[in-house]
Parts: structure tokens; sequence; C-alpha cells
């Protein structure tokens, strides 16, 4: 005796062992043996074998004509012995064949669309509304096999559809598995043995390399684009009082959200007031409103060679920014020292208008500001702006003070602090703030770190950073805090709300707080401040952020990731630049520094690259070095070493574990090449991409 059963949606048949009311023991052709309920048992039968049986099943199933056998089954539930009988028989009431009895099983079980199931062995016919339905969604399925079979056509010969091209960014970094845009990537990857974006840049799919980069970047960090709802910006209702104070700014010519300030009072008279005035966007702006929900969306400004994504809207920025000439609202640090030690004597925090003498440009003015300058009253340049002339006792007391300072925190820190690696500057020629296309000329020009106004505006925000940090730990006032534990190799820069020392910059505590316009984390430190302003003893009770608050946490949490993508692609983008700018001046060969197995870095420009034949070279040896293919969508330069030009070593003073944190000290250097990898063994798998950057970031 023979049963056929179903287990798990197939089918088995096999011979019987034992068998009770309940269920039957049974041996099937491989040998093995199973435990079959009785409610599964659909067939008994003495001959033949059950392999003939299911194979001569599965040969009938095939000629078995759905539609016809949907028209004439019974309205009610039956079973599929009825239906075989209604359909092979020619003589009523002649029962159908042990094999067309299987075959029409099969048929039935696996055609859903025109009969659901409704028990072991039971049917119902499907209504005409929904077979209707049913039968659109399989031809429609068929249609996109049959679109997605010519797409993997057309790739594998080169040819990039236009379907597949306006999916390009989500099938390579968000793809859906589901979509035939992406499943014909897959597939043509498959039989072309290409990495996907090998063979979408062969089909001609990327038109634009810095397109490709750019449009990756808005899909990952803004897939909703980059404008603004419509929103004002709102007014500073509260009457101000006007400083006496005349303060300079000093920021780069590209620079719009002038965030700080800086004045001078008291020169000569034994006693000196050092102002550090911070535009005051947390007046206007309140926690929850649709301004600062936009900007905590964004959480900081993006930079980028020729452009940049602002925080905030620009015209709410130009409500708030240090203007020249205007009466601006700023919280302001002023601090009291004497003037022949540099000794602090005290600090204050007050919020006021303070009038904006001078937005000072250092990219104009670092060729005269110089130490010699600063330090000889004698000395003078031939052009010598008169606003300059103004500021010059200013700026010389500032420069004294700037570079004491730094050799305080230095003698905190045990080490000092010594940038020898320049910061460079980009320039698109034919860009006027507009969105670039890739295609413009680059200019790349250094600037040396340490410069005089560099030092000054650096020095004076730390100074603010630390002061104000440390004042809202007075208070009880939780803010968001940069710590570093110590200088040894591992230990990283951390974000968190107590004030813990920064042993990178030699600080007790350091709380960003002087960039308010482009950092989120600033606003948020600056509401908090201003609380400590009015409140004093009490702010802990009334500023936005209590201790422990969890909102903090989540907003430290979503900067992070933000702030390191942003970076991340920053790094990029100066490195696509540096590549065109080798491309675009026929730069062949460079000058380069062993700075690790393998890698160098050039002497004049921002860029780090792998080269053959310096295995083995020492830290700070001097290289010739050929350069070879360039890829502007990996952002890879090939090179080969041609000649050693010494052996000595020089020392490359980074910030302790790559990681100086200050903005106003931070690494131009170029991020590394991108690597970009699709595992087709995983069809959920997408394309990562990791910018590698030995630089301080």
């Amino acid at each position: 005796m023979y049963l056929l059963f179903e287990e798990s949606g197939k089918f088995f048949a096999g011979r019987v062992l034992t068998e009770t009311e309940s269920s039957a023991q049974l041996e099937l052709d491989s040998g093995k043996r199973v435990k079959v309920k009785a409610a599964s048992i659909l067939l008994r039968f003495e001959k033949p074998a059950p392999a003939q049986l299911l194979a001569s099943a599965q040969l009938i199933s095939q000629d078995i004509e759905l539609e016809l056998a949907w028209e004439f089954c019974p309205e009610d539930e039956f079973g599929f012995a009825d239906l075989a009988r209604e359909y092979f028989s020619t003589k009523a009431n002649q029962p159908a064949t042990l094999e067309q009895q299987a075959g029409t099983l099969l048929r039935l079980f696996e055609a859903p669309h025109y009969f659901r199931r409704a028990g072991k062995g039971r049917f119902r016919k499907a209504s005409a509304d929904i077979l209707a339905q049913a039968l659109a969604a399989i031809e429609k399925k068929r249609q996109i096999a049959l679109q997605v079979e010519q797409w993997v056509m057309d790739l594998s010969e080169g040819q990039c559809p236009q379907a597949v091209r306006d999916q390009l960014y989500k099938i390579l970094f968000k793809p859906d598995k589901n979509a035939p845009e992406y499943k014909a990537v897959v597939e043509a990857s498959r039989a072309t043995h290409l990495g996907p974006l090998e063979l979408l840049i062969k089909a001609g799919a990327i038109d634009s390399p810095y397109q490709f980069h750019w449009k990756r970047f808005l899909l990952e960090n803004f897939p909703k684009g980059t404008g603004f709802a419509r929103m004002d910006a709102p007014p500073i209702r509260e009457d101000l009082p006007l400083s006496t104070v005349h303060a300079f700014s000093i920021d780069d010519s590209a620079t719009t959200e002038i965030d700080d300030a800086l004045s001078v009072q008291g020169l000569g008279t034994g006693r000196i007031q050092i102002g550090i005035h911070i535009a005051a966007p947390a007046l206007a702006i309140l926690p929850g409103s649709p301004i600062d929900v936009a900007a905590r969306q964004r959480l900081s400004t993006v930079y980028m060679p020729g452009y940049k994504i602002t925080m905030l809207p620009e015209h709410v920025v130009q409500s708030y920014t240090l203007r020249e000439g205007c009466d601006c609202p700023a919280v302001s640090l002023y601090i009291e020292l004497d003037e022949r030690t540099l000794e602090i004597v005290s600090s204050e925090t007050r919020i006021e208008r303070v009038h904006i003498r001078a937005n000072l440009r250092h990219d104009q003015l670092d060729a005269i500001v110089t130490t010699q300058w600063l330090e000889d009253p004698a000395f003078e340049h031939q052009i010598e702006p008169q606003v300059l002339q103004q500021q010059r006792e200013q700026l010389s007391f500032l420069f004294r003070l700037a570079r004491h300072l730094k050799a305080g925190r230095e003698l905190v820190r045990g080490k000092p602090e010594s940038f020898n690696r320049p910061d460079y500057n980009f320039k698109l020629l034919e860009n006027q703030g507009t969105e670039p296309q890739g295609t413009e000329t680059v200019q790349i020009s250094i600037r040396q770190r340490g410069a005089p106004l560099d030092l000054i505006v650096s020095e004076a925000m730390i100074l603010a950073n630390s002061t104000w940090g440390n004042w809202l730990a007075e208070h009880g006032v939780p803010g968001i805090y940069r710590s570093q534990a110590s200088l040894l190799p591992g230990v990283k820069v951390r974000m968190g709300t107590k004030a813990l020392p920064h042993a990178g910059i030699g600080v007790r505590s350091y709380a960003w707080s002087s960039s308010p316009l482009r950092r989120y984390t600033d606003l948020v430190n600056q509401w908090q401040i201003i609380a400590c302003a009015r409140h004093g003893k009490t702010a802990a009770l009334v500023a936005p952020f209590k201790p422990k608050d969890a909102d903090l946490f989540s907003i430290i949490s979503s900067f992070d990731a933000a702030y390191a993508a942003y970076n991340g692609y920053q790094g990029a983008m100066e490195r696509f630049w540096t590549l065109k700018y080798l491309q675009q001046n026929a730069i062949t060969e460079i000058n380069a520094t062993v700075f690790k197995e393998n890698m160098v870095r050039a002497d004049e420009l921002p860029l780090v690259l792998v080269v053959a034949g310096a295995q083995g070279l020492a830290r700070g040896v001097r290289l010739r070095v050929r350069l070879g293919s360039i890829d502007e969508v990996s952002l890879d330069v090939t090179g080969t070493v041609l000649v050693r030009l010494d052996a000595s070593t020089v020392t490359d003073n980074t910030a302790p574990n790559g990681d100086a944190d200050d903005d106003e000290v931070d690494d131009g250097g170029a991020a590394g090449p991108i690597a970009i990898a699709v595992d087709m063994n995983d069809a959920d798998a997408a394309v990562s991409a990791v910018a590698s950057d030995d630089s301080v970031s």
C-alpha cells in the first residue's frame, strides 16, 4: 500500500509501514522514514510505484487548461478528485485514473489565482473579478521580467537604459531589491563579471563624476533637497544695551556667516579688557520653533570647494550675522587681564548690541599682517588699508596674547603644538557661489597654519569656549562639551554633557559656543549661556535643557553622525578638485614625503596616495613620484617612485591621534580614495564608500 500526502506545500508518496486512525508510518523512495498525520493523506494506491505516479502526474498536470477547468468546476467547494472526474471522464460518474487525479491535484495547487485552497485536497474557484486582477498582475510581472531581460542585454553590451540611469544613485547606494532596475544591474553584473559601478561606468551611466559624488551625498543626507520651507527670521524683541566697544571680525572672504568678532579696550592703562563677541541667534530663535526644527535637521553648515549648504536660510543668517557698520546683537565675553603679565583677572558675560567697525578678511591681509608688522611699530607696508591701520595696535596686543595663551595650553598638554603642514584654499574660477558643475578651473593656494591672524582668532575662540564651558558647569547648567582624557594613542575626542578636560587642546573643559550660525551644538550652548547670563545661580531651573536631558543626548548623537558625514564629503570634494588640478595643469610628477607604509603625502598639494616602490622606506623620506591614471569616480590616483630625493626624516606634527578638534585648528588635508564595492553574492548588498584620511579632522 502506498500513500500520497502533502507536507509544507510539497507532495510526497511512500510505502506504508504501519498505520493507525490518526497517522501512518511511511518509507519514502530515498529510504527515509516519516510519520504522516491522517489529515495530510490525499491518495491511497497499490500501484504504480510512488516515483512513477508523481512523474506521470507532473506530465498530466501541464496539459490541464486552467481557464477551461475554472469554467466548469463547481461553484461550491470541491475536491481534486471531483474536478478530475469532470475534466477527464467521457462518461458520467466514471472516475478519473489515479494519475489523472494526482495530476489535477498538482495543477490546482500551483494555480492559486484560479483556485483558492479550502483544506487538504479541497478547493474553491476564485471569483471572476479576483481572477481578472490576478491574471493582470501575472501578465505585468511577465512583462517586467522581459524588460529586465532586455535591460540586462543592454547593460552587458555597454548601453545604459534610461530607466536605469534615472535610478542610478538609488541602485548604488539605497537599493530596493524588488525594483526591476536594481535586478537588471545585479544580473548584468553577474553575467559580465563586473562590479555594478564598473558596469555602469562602462555603460555610460555616469556623465559627470562630480555630479555622481554630489547626488550621492544629497541622496544620503538631503533626500528632500537642500531648500528651506518659507520662514521669516524672528526679530530680537528685547531692547539690548549698546556696548561702548567697536569690534572687528576676521574671516575668509567667502564667509557670510560671521559668528565672532573681537575688541580691545584699555591699551596703555595697565588693565586690558578683551571682548569676544558672538552673534546671538539664540535671542530670537526659540527651541521648537520652525527655524530651530530646520537647523536641528541639518545640524551644521556643509562646506566644499566653491559652494556650501548653510544650516540656516541665508536671509536668517543675514539677520543675525555680525555685519560691518552695524550694531549687532551679541553674547559678549569680556576678559580683564594685566597688561604686563597677561594674567587673567576676571571675566564677565553680557547680552548686548555691539558696533562692528570692520569685517577683516585674512586671505586678503595675511601677507600684510605678519609677525614683523605686528611686533615692530615702525615697520610699514607700501599698501596698507586704512581700516587695518586703525586696528594695528589692537591686533598687535591680541597677537601677543594669543602666543601667551598658546604657550600656557602647551604647558598643560605637555608638548608643543606645531603645525608644519599648511592649509589649502580652493578657488573655482568660473564659479560665483552657484552649485559647481565639476568642470570649473580650480586654483589651489597655501595658507600656512599658525599665521598671525589665524592664531589670533583660534586662541580667542578657544578662550571663549573653555571659559563658557567652565561657567556653565559652575552654574550646574548642562552643555555640549568636547573632551579628551589624555594624549595616549587611541584616546579619542568625545562629545558629552559633562565638563571634562580636553587634553588635546590643554583646557579644563571645552564647549563649542563660538559658531551658532553654522553649528547646532553652538546654538544649543548659546541658549544655556544666555540662561546663565540672565538668571545666575538659578539658571539651571530655567535653561532650555536640564541635567540628564534625553533631548540633549539625542542632539549629540545626531550631530556626531552628521558632522562626520559632512566632513567626509568636504574631504572627498577637496580630493576631487585636487585631482582636477593635476589634470588641468598636466602635472605628471610630484615631490612627496613618506608618512606610512607605501603611502606618501604630496609636499605642495593636499594629496595622499599609495605609491609602488615605497616599501620599507622610513617615515619622512622624500621622493619624486610619477603619477599614473586618475579615477574621478573612486577618487583614486596611482603613483610610482622615480627617485629618492633624500634620506632624512622630518617630523610630521599632527594633533594627538590625528584628532585635533577645534574648528579653528583643523587640517585641510584631502581625503584618500573612495572604495566602492558590492557583494554580488548578496542581492541586498548596497554600495559602500569609505573615505580614508590620515590628516587631522
